[in-house]
């Protein structure tokens, strides 16, 4: 179930754009990301360790990414609530491990292609992340306050962003425009 992002539980909000030269009708954001080779994931950003796609039980696909973000290796599992070739809505319970230990973190993960004019289209990278339960209590133990949390992932991930965007772009670009990964 969904956490709903409030001001009392947020990590962070990270939103970043960048412009795919292909017209919106040849961009498919969901058939690039659930069918996103390992090295290409890795190519767009140098905190990218590993990807695959598998599905939940009942069918839904889901992207496995492992990553760093900051100091926490991040492990994703995020299930495509939505999947469509202009907006993909991606939602994980993530495994963050830090040098104190291990939690878990809601990492909502939003993937939009909107047209520009005819040959262009942006491409916007839109990534929340909200403290769990468990990470409310991992926080306690370790005495950081969620202002202290917020701080450092809003940061880390405003960063991480600024790397990825512009390359997935490329990539989601040459994927639209000759039907192959590469950066």
């Amino acid at each position: 179930m969904e956490i709903q992002q409030t001001p009392e539980n947020a990590l962070s909000h990270s939103v970043v754009t960048a412009v795919i030269n292909a017209p919106i009708e040849k961009v498919n954001i969901a058939d690039w990301l659930l069918n996103l080779p390992d090295a290409e994931y890795q190519r767009c950003s140098t905190q990218h360790i590993g990807a695959g796609i598998s599905s939940t039980y009942d069918g839904q696909p889901v992207s496995l990414n492992v990553e760093t973000i900051g100091d926490a290796l991040m492990i994703q599992h995020y299930v495509a609530v939505v999947h469509q070739p202009d907006y993909c809505r991606m939602l994980s319970i993530s495994d963050a491990i830090t040098k104190n230990g291990r939690t878990k973190v809601q990492v909502l993960w939003e993937l939009k292609a909107k047209a520009i004019d005819a040959n262009t289209t942006e491409y916007t990278n839109e990534i929340h992340a909200t403290a769990t339960p468990e990470f409310f209590e991992f926080i306690k133990e370790h005495g950081v306050t969620l202002e202290q949390a917020h701080a450092s992932r809003q940061a880390a991930s405003d960063t991480h962003n600024r790397e990825e965007t512009p390359l997935f772009a490329k990539s989601i670009e040459k994927k639209a425009l000759t039907g192959t990964y590469g950066i």
